[in-house]
C-alpha cells in the first residue's frame, strides 16, 4: 500500500525482511507473515527475499582445527574443563576407564561386558562430538579368543570434514542451530530535511506496527522489537547481535554504515532445546545519513556471534572478534505496495539465522 501522511513533521514507511529458506545450513528460515500483510499505519514495509544468492555466508574465517581424521582411533583427547555461566572455569569430570580405552567412547579392541550389547561409539575428540553435522557411530560387544569380550568396529559415525573451519562440517560449538526472531521491521520516518530508521513492534492482529512520530529525529519506542528463541548443539555463554547496515548482503563492505545494532548475552544451558531469548529493544537510528543510504541503495540485516562454550571452545571468527553466521538482504519499500512481484514473494517479517 502507498505510504500515508504521519505526524507533523514527515511520513511514515516501513520495510520488510528477505526470508530465505530452503537454501541449507546456511539458509533463513521464514517465521513470520509474508508482504501482504504487512503496511500498517501509514507504513512501508522492508522483508526478507529466498533468492539464495541473496544469502551469503561471509568469508570472515574461523581457523578452528577441522578436528580429527577419518582415521584418529586413537587421539589424544583429555577431557575438556567446564566453563559456567558465571565465568568460572573448573577441572573437567574424571572419566572411566583409561586414556587408552575411555569409558565414554567405547572404542574398538577395549573391552566390553556383555556379549552382543550395542553400544554407541565415538572414534574423534570430545569438543566434535554430536556437533553440526557429525555424530555417534554403533559398536558391538563381540568375543575374541585371545583377549575375551571387547568392542567392535565403530559403524556409522560421522567425523568433521577435513579443512573444513566453519558450518556443520567442521563439528564445532555453534555450527547447527537456529537463531530464530519474529520481528525484524524497521520503520521510516521522513521530513523534508532528513530521514530516520526506529523499530516496529510486534502486534497480535497486524504482525507488527509502527507507532506515529511527532518529533525528529524519532524517540526511542516503549515496545520491544521482537521476541526470539536459541536452539543450537551445545551449551554456553553467548552475545547475540542483530546489526542492519547500508549495503549488499552479497557484497558487504567493511566501510558498510551501521543504522543499529542490539544485542543479548545469554547462558545457553542445555543444547539442542529451543530457549527463549531476552527482547531485543526498541530502537531509532540516529544517524540520519545512513538510513538515507539504506533506503536509497539498500541495507542488509547481520547476524553474529561472540562467546564460549560449556567445553570452553571458543566461539569467534577465529581472531576474538564476533562471527557472522548469517546476511540477508532487505526487500524495497515497493514490495509493500506489490507484494506479487517475483523479487517480492518470499517477503516477510521476521527470520531465523541457521548455523
Amino acid at each position: 500500500m502507498p505510504p500515508r501522511p504521519g505526524a507533523a513533521l514527515g511520513w511514515l514507511s516501513l520495510w520488510l525482511v528477505c526470508a530465505c529458506s530452503g537454501v541449507g545450513s546456511d539458509g533463513l528460515t521464514v517465521v513470520g507473515k509474508q508482504a501482504d500483510a504487512s503496511a500498517r499505519d501509514g507504513a512501508t514495509d522492508f522483508k526478507h527475499t529466498d533468492n539464495p544468492s541473496s544469502i551469503v555466508v561471509p568469508d570472515a574465517g574461523s581457523p578452528k582445527d577441522a578436528g580429527p581424521k577419518l582415521d584418529a582411533f586413537f587421539i589424544n583427547d583429555p577431557a575438556p574443563p567446564v566453563c559456567g555461566a558465571n565465568g568460572v572455569q573448573t577441572e573437567a569430570k574424571p572419566i572411566d576407564g583409561t586414556p587408552e580405552c575411555p569409558g565414554d567412547k567405547n572404542r574398538e579392541g577395549c573391552g566390553c561386558d556383555k556379549l552382543g550389547e550395542m553400544a554407541p561409539c565415538w572414534p574423534g575428540k570430545r569438543v566434535n562430538r554430536n556437533k553440526g553435522s557429525c555424530k555417534d557411530g554403533v559398536t558391538t560387544c563381540s568375543s575374541n579368543l585371545e583377549f575375551g569380550l571387547q568392542w567392535g568396529p565403530c559403524k556409522g559415525y560421522v567425523l568433521p570434514t577435513e579443512g573444513a573451519s566453519e558450518g556443520s562440517d567442521a563439528c564445532r560449538c555453534f555450527s547447527n542451530g537456529k537463531w530464530a526472531l519474529n520481528n525484524l521491521v524497521p520503520c521510516v520516518y521522513r521530513t523534508d530535511q532528513a530521514v530516520y530508521l526506529y523499530s516496529s513492534h510486534p502486534d497480535p492482529s497486524s504482525g507488527y506496527t509502527c507507532d506515529p512520530v511527532s518529533m525528529s529525529p524519532p524517540p526511542k519506542p516503549p515496545q520491544d522489537w521482537n521476541t526470539s528463541t536459541l536452539s543450537g548443539d551445545c551449551a554456553g555463554q553467548f552475545k547475540l547481535c542483530y546489526t542492519m547496515k547500508a549495503g549488499a548482503a552479497a557484497t558487504p563492505k567493511s566501510d558498510d554504515c551501521v543504522v543499529m545494532t542490539s544485542c543479548v548475552d545469554v547462558w545457553y544451558g542445555q543444547a539442542g532445546k529451543d530457549q527463549p531469548l531476552p527482547n531485543l529493544p526498541g530502537w531509532t537510528s540516529s544517524d540520519a545519513s545512513c538510513s538515507k543510504k539504506f533506503i536509497e541503495l539498500g541495507g542488509y540485516g547481520e547476524m553474529s556471534v561472540l562467546g564460549k562454550s560449556m567445553e570452553c571452545d571458543a566461539v569467534d571468527d577465529g581472531h576474538g572478534q564476533p562471527y557472522v553466521f548469517k546476511r540477508t538482504s532487505y526487500c524495497p519499500p515497493t514490495c509493500s505496495a506489490t507484494p506479487t512481484r517475483p523479487e517480492c514473494m518470499a517477503c516477510s517479517i521476521g527470520g531465523s539465522g541457521q548455523f
